[in-house]
């Protein structure tokens, strides 16, 4: 028993004068290259997230840029090998990336990196049911730099920044009623009442309204407005819209309009709004809706 005992355990005394050895090589190149780096006065980049922003939004997609200011404080220039980054909301992976040859940083310089990224908004949804159209999420972007140092080799240097990102809703539209302010049958002018309702949680600064306009199946107007607005958020707004149309162009249909029917309406375009996150580009639509239309003065008399 004594015997059989003894190669284990001069097996585990060659183990570990092996394992000492190594551990004085890495030692031993630790001191040489922290010897070099001291002669050369060589010291390691660092890199900070100087900037984020949003470049374009709409309902389909977000167009991010990550400024990412890198500084190298040694006389040789440094190779930036590979950068990786990760979005997520409350933990929750959005989207992650991997920019390979990002570059070099100039000796005794500093470079912007910018990173792109870009978030689709249906692949969020269908991932995560309880993101839904209109809401504010957190963000938090990791991001990590890979450079080459001499000696040294491969370092990663990681950052993160936080903030948070809008998942836009198309505003819903309703044209409440059409107030007539001259009536004939070759040209009448008119005001439309038109009802948006910001669903979004932030506000929608209203700067552009495109529009086309149908009545009874009839194009009544195609128009750009310049419209200064505030859309609160989670809150319906009423814009008046100045219009003219040719009533004689809807036949039939112009005598159910007379008797002060409902008619019906479609309507579709486009509203330049500012948000907290930039300026957005959205679509308004509405098919197959009902709309009155009323006179001046039979407005001022529910007034």
């Amino acid at each position: 028993m004594a015997t059989s005992d003894k190669p284990a355990v001069k097996k585990e005394e060659e183990n570990g004068q092996q394992e000492g050895f190594l551990t004085k090589v890495k030692g031993f190149v630790q001191d040489v290259g922290e010897k070099i780096e001291e002669a050369v006065g060589f010291g390691k980049p660092t890199a900070d997230v100087s900037a984020f922003h949003i470049l374009s939004i709409d309902l389909k997609t977000a167009e991010l840029q990550v400024d990412v200011l890198v500084k190298n404080p040694n006389p040789i220039p440094i190779p930036l090998v590979d950068i990786k980054y990760l979005v997520e909301s409350d933990g929750r992976k959005l989207v992650s990336g991997l920019i390979p040859d990002a570059g070099t940083i100039h000796a005794h310089g500093s470079e912007t990196v910018k990173i792109p990224v870009q978030l689709i908004y249906d692949d969020i949804k269908s991932t995560y049911q309880n993101i839904n159209p209109g809401d504010v999420i957190p963000y938090k972007i990791r991001v990590e730099l890979i450079v080459d140092l001499p000696v040294l080799g491969n370092i990663t240097i990681p950052l993160e920044k936080t903030g948070e990102i809008p998942v836009p809703y198309q505003p819903d539209i309703d044209l409440e009623k059409i107030k007539f302010n001259e009536f004939s049958f070759e040209e009448t002018s008119a005001t439309l009442h038109l009802k948006l309702d910001n669903k979004n949680d932030f506000d929608l600064g209203l700067n552009t309204l495109e529009y086309e306009v149908w009545l009874a199946d009839v194009s009544i107007g195609t128009a750009r407005l310049t419209k200064s607005a505030k859309l609160d958020k989670k809150a319906q707004s009423v814009i008046e819209i100045p219009i003219s149309f040719r009533p004689k162009d809807f036949g039939s249909a112009l005598w159910e309009m007379i008797r002060g029917r409902g008619t019906g309406y479609s309507m579709k375009g486009n509203i330049d709004v500012d948000t907290p996150f930039g300026p957005m580009k959205l679509p308004i639509s509405r098919e197959g809706g009902s709309t009155r239309l009323k006179k001046a003065e039979d407005d001022d008399d529910e007034d």
